[in-house]
């Protein structure tokens, strides 16, 4: 059974998109969402397998709400928009699937179909990795993973203390300290640094590199965090841990990295 979320800030087009999915045996609403921040709520709530996604919406819009939950618990991702030209040409090159407002019944079918595909492991971590790549080209931020390591990294001889983050023209500056953990899907990572996300391309393994090894944790092969944000661990009976940082996020410590739990706990 496919668990899909609507997200859509319009009463009616969310109703209407529910009662459509109704005529799909394989697919169950597990929820609706009025705006960006309900969706960021939901997707932690019900772990979708889908999400019907608006991009204009007051306040947080969808791009956003792909930038905060880019990386390993992305779900299947279809637009619903009503957008312009730009985008939809957008979508398109990166073979993301959309639905144009008001949705045509076949082309909900297709989608759906589309969808279906896509559940397959391989194939969802490459449609992750569209979607980070899309938000990179409408929103025109990315950093460079190379560049950004040359020019914190210095001689190579000391760990950064900054990373620098070219953001369209203009390159700002992160301090080290200030990132709460990184994810990973595909050819790109997303850093999650007070309260702001920024998408990247480059490896985990090279990011790692320059990162100092008393703080950052490898805890998946996806995933890298602070452990001084790590403030409890919950075990699990098949061997992984769950582990809670500040606010509502919840990571999980893969068997793999189960010797990461001792640094971890000295922190917690």
């Amino acid at each position: 059974m496919i668990r899909a979320l609507i997200v859509d800030d319009e009463e009616l087009a969310r109703r209407g998109l529910e009662i459509r999915l109704e005529n799909f045996d394989d697919v169950e609403t597990c929820g609706q969402s009025r705006n960006g921040r309900e969706a960021l709520v939901h997707v932690r709530e019900h772990s979708p397998d889908l999400l019907f996604l608006d991009i204009q919406m007051p306040g947080m819009d969808g791009f956003e709400v792909l930038r905060r939950l880019a990386g390993r618990h992305m779900p299947i991702v279809i637009f619903v928009t009503a957008y312009d030209e730009f985008a939809l040409k957008a979508f398109d090159a990166n073979a993301l699937d959309y639905l144009l407002k008001p949705i045509n019944d076949e082309r909900l079918a297709e989608a759906i179909d589309r969808a279906r595909r896509a559940l397959d492991e391989k194939t969802a971590d490459e449609q992750r990795d569209k979607l980070l790549k899309l938000v990179c080209e409408l929103t025109g931020r990315e950093l460079t993973l190379d560049s950004a390591l040359d020019e914190a990294a210095g001689d190579g001889r000391t760990f950064p203390q900054r990373l620098a983050i070219r953001d369209g023209a203009e390159t700002a500056c992160v301090d080290v300290d200030q990132i709460d953990w990184i994810d990973a899907a595909g050819d790109y990572m997303c850093v999650h640094a007070d309260g702001n996300i920024y998408v990247l391309r480059g490896t985990m393994k090279h990011l790692e590199e320059v990162l100092n090894p008393e703080t950052f944790v490898r805890v998946h092969r996806s995933a890298i965090v602070n452990r001084h944000r790590v403030t409890s661990m919950r075990a699990h009976r098949n061997g992984e841990y769950f582990l809670q940082l500040g606010g509502d996020t919840e990571l999980k410590l893969s068997r793999k990295y189960k010797k990461s739990i001792q640094r971890l706990a000295n922190r917690v």
